[in-house]
């Protein structure tokens, strides 16, 4: 052999080193994004599981207002008919219509809690003051789960765009990752009125 082939042989292994290397690394990457998106699922899915609960502790205080209850029961309906998958990371629309149901059902739970002020022997209730105390952790797991989700998201985004792995994202199908935005009116400071 002349050093030239030799030379050539060497060039061709150590470029497919360096493809299987960018490739298992995206490989990597994309699972990070897949458990990071487990994880947001599984806090909404607590959150969903203590609804229930929620729900029949405020039924049992007398004349609470059933419109309140239904909105409830309704938005977790809606929140849990929402489906996103690891497939569907990549679809920002279906991303953005998880998100709206989640924040319907936020919203509808807000409301509900504001709701229960009226009524203080509900407050006085153990049960409902655990359901709240649960709720309200569940709620900061999930903000924590959805910032971890967008970091994950981030680092696999940059490696797909960089050079030359993006020649092998392109490739082999690792497109962008959508990224959990805040609710559209959020960076607006609300008016609090005493």
């Amino acid at each position: 052999m002349n050093i030239k082939t030799i030379i050539g042989i060497g060039v061709i292994v150590l470029l497919a080193i360096w493809g299987v290397s960018s490739y298992n690394g995206l490989v990597e990457k994309q699972e990070n994004v897949n458990q990071s998106w487990a994880q947001v699922e599984n806090q909404y899915q607590r959150r969903s599981d203590l609804v229930p609960n929620l729900v029949n502790t405020v039924k049992g205080a007398a004349d609470f207002e059933q419109e309140t209850l239904t909105e409830v029961i309704e938005a977790r309906s809606r929140a849990t008919s929402v489906q996103v998958n690891a497939e569907d990371l990549d679809d920002p629309q279906k991303l953005q219509q998880f998100q709206q149901a989640q924040q319907q059902l936020s919203g509808a739970l807000s409301r509900l809690l504001v709701t229960v002020e009226k009524y203080p022997e509900l407050q006085a209730n153990q049960n409902f003051r655990d359901l709240q105390v649960q709720l309200e952790g569940t709620e900061n797991r999930i903000a924590t789960e959805r910032q971890r989700f967008n970091e994950s998201a981030q680092t696999y985004n940059t490696a797909t765009r960089r050079f030359p792995t993006s020649i092998f994202a392109s490739l082999f199908g690792f497109d962008r990752k959508a990224y959990f935005e805040a609710e559209q009116g959020a960076e607006e400071v609300p008016e609090v009125q005493f």
